[in-house]
């Protein structure tokens, strides 16, 4: 367990010595008993299930070591402390709980706050248990007059409501509430389990409170004691589990979506996923994670429109993401993004953003609007040339735009069919809408629309179209409509279509949440059958998408299986895709045999 410290700053430690007013003992004792009652005994389980166990008997003293390493920890915490374990032993310093406060010797400068990093069990709730214990018995830490001690699990159930800071301490400590002030008295916070937060703390754009009696939101209460507005003199202490928790949930998430797993290829889809995720973790939805392509660039496109609006319009955190500007930005770069994209352009000039309703001039405020969405370059002879920052976005937005068209006004501009704002309603409507993009992408020579309509059937799901609430100020569709498109693209699979417009397809299945033909392939794989034949071209397609080997993460050791698996029958197997993997040396050269091996097709290895 790894403890680190933060000092109080001059003006702090003047006041930190200054507050040695006398508390109540009648305060004191009654605090002193609640904790009592609170923290002597431990239950396993159920509390008030089976008998409870003495702290003061089962409490063993934890190896708690002062400092920590400066680099990210990148592992599983378990592994992490296995390879730890291995390491030898260097200058880390070992500390006891009562010395945690205690500033080196030859400093002046008393700590004002304590984190402590351990893995989960290793008994970080416990230790601040123990600590509350030996204050409240009187055994230990008596230079603290009052000591509260809050576990996030409890102050996440009071997410979206309001107290002040004396009001919180009232609602948990009972014994508080006819006093009023704390502001002459040395207090000891005491957050437990930081990793188990849900509550959103912007430690940047938080605003500054420096009053204890004035209401706030819980996280804001939060992020003003542990930046030092409120109770600037008071001590905390912290406990949390090392960062890896949250990387590794990051990570496991990932690998769940093939079609987000693959992207991570690409380093500007890292950025990108890594500035999703790091909102949607910060606000808490945790549960909410992206799964799909659509899903995560919505987010994304969420999140921008929040930066703009708190960057250049002095907005908050908290504000709506989509205010009128906002929204017609958006839609005058949809209709850009689309109108470049069936004509092939990837770059763009100041006439072709004029025809969409972007000013040239402007266009550098726009970039710096939306950054992250769109750029200004210098082509030849110093024009100014735009693109958006890759093409999935550019295709993110076309398809946003084409969305919009449809259910604001009925025009279908895959085929400009023009639809009457009553007969739109009708699912028939939609349906053909769907298929009518199916059919254009299918068409494509080289796939240029693969990726669009992708987008453009996860933003006919209801559940995506309520993460952009406010911008879409109609919604369309429904689940029957979502099924009978996914009906249509099982029919094309069951037709010939190339294999690069196949597995573009099952992705399209997976923008709909519709996994069937996989979960049927995978119960043939798990039960055996699958030598016996019979699959449908759709199933074919579908076990091809299973069977996909790029970006697999293939090791050595898989290489070896691989090629034995290959050897085993008379293998008719003629081009095999394994970019994106690490098989290392011995891999490669076990994959390239296979292509002089009389029982392979082998031809082409990539």
């Amino acid at each position: 367990m790894v403890t680190e410290v933060r000092r109080f700053s001059e003006p702090q430690k003047e006041q930190y010595f200054r507050n040695s007013g006398r508390c109540s003992p009648v305060l004191q004792r009654k605090l002193k008993r609640e904790l009592q009652q609170k923290c002597r005994c431990v239950f396993e389980g159920l509390t008030k299930a089976g008998s409870p166990a003495l702290l003061q008997q089962i409490y063993t003293e934890l190896y708690i070591t002062e400092g920590g390493a400066s680099e990210v920890n990148q592992e599983h915490e378990v592994r992490h402390m296995e390879t730890a374990s291995r390491k030898p032993g260097g200058a880390e310093t070992a500390i006891t709980c009562e010395d945690m406060f205690k500033g080196p010797v030859d400093t002046e400068a008393p700590v004002r706050t304590v984190l402590t990093k351990g893995v989960a069990g290793i008994g970080k709730t416990l230790l601040t248990q123990k600590f509350s214990l030996d204050w409240a018995e009187g055994k230990a830490h008596q230079d603290v007059q009052l000591l509260f001690p809050f576990t996030f699990r409890a102050l996440n159930v009071l997410k979206n409501r309001s107290f002040s800071l004396v009001q919180l301490l009232h609602h948990f400590f009972r014994g508080t509430e006819e006093v009023s002030s704390f502001e002459e008295l040395q207090l000891l916070f005491i957050f437990d389990g930081l990793d188990e937060c849900r509550l959103p703390l912007d430690f940047t754009q938080t605003k500054a409170l420096t009053e204890p009696t004035e209401s706030a939101s819980v996280e804001e209460l939060l992020v003003n004691l542990i930046r030092g507005d409120l109770f600037p003199y008071a001590r905390l202490w912290i406990t949390t589990r090392p960062a890896a928790d949250e990387a590794h949930t990051i990570i496991s998430h990932i690998k769940t979506s093939r079609s987000l797993h693959i992207m991570c290829f690409m380093p500007v889809f890292c950025w990108i996923l890594s500035t999703v995720l790091e909102h949607v973790l910060k606000t808490g939805e945790r549960a909410e994670l992206p799964k799909t392509l659509t899903q995560m660039y919505i987010h994304f496109l969420v999140v921008q429109a929040k930066v703009k609006n708190i960057k250049y319009e002095g907005g908050s955190a908290t504000d709506p993401p989509w205010s009128p500007e906002t929204r017609k930005m958006v839609q005058s770069l949809g209709k850009l993004a689309f109108e470049q994209l069936q004509k092939g352009n990837l770059i763009f000039y100041e006439s072709d953003l004029s025809e969409c309703g972007l000013d040239a001039a402007a266009a550098s405020v726009y970039s710096g609007v939306f950054t992250q969405v769109f750029k200004e370059e210098k082509g030849l002879y110093q024009d100014q040339v735009y693109c958006f920052i890759h093409l999935s976005v550019h295709e993110f937005l076309a398809a946003l735009h084409v969305h919009q068209t449809f259910i604001h006004t009925g025009v279908n501009l895959l085929s400009e069919e023009q639809t009457s704002l009553w007969t739109k309603v009708f699912s028939s409507k939609s349906v053909q809408f769907y298929r009518s993009a199916v059919d254009q992408a299918l068409q494509s020579p080289n796939g240029h629309l693969d990726l669009f309509l992708r987008f453009l059937l996860g933003l006919s799901l209801p559940t995506n179209q309520s993460l952009l609430q406010g911008l879409l100020t109609q919604t369309a569709s429904s689940s029957q409509t979502n099924q009978e498109t996914a009906e249509y693209i099982k029919q094309k699979l069951r037709k010939k279509v190339s294999a690069e417009r196949s597995i573009n397809l099952l992705h399209c299945l997976n923008e709909l949440n519709d996994g069937s033909l996989v979960e049927q392939v995978q119960q043939y794989l798990s039960s055996g059958r699958l030598s016996e034949g019979g699959l449908s071209p759709a199933q074919w397609s579908a076990l091809a998408f299973i069977l996909l080997l790029s970006g697999c993460l293939i090791s050595e050791e898989g290489c070896a299986a691989l090629a034995s698996a290959l050897r085993s029958n008379p293998s008719h197997l003629t081009d095999l895709d394994l970019s994106f993997n690490h098989p290392g040396d011995t891999g490669v050269k076990l994959l390239t045999a296979l292509q002089e091996d009389p029982h392979c097709s082998l031809s082409t290895l990539r």
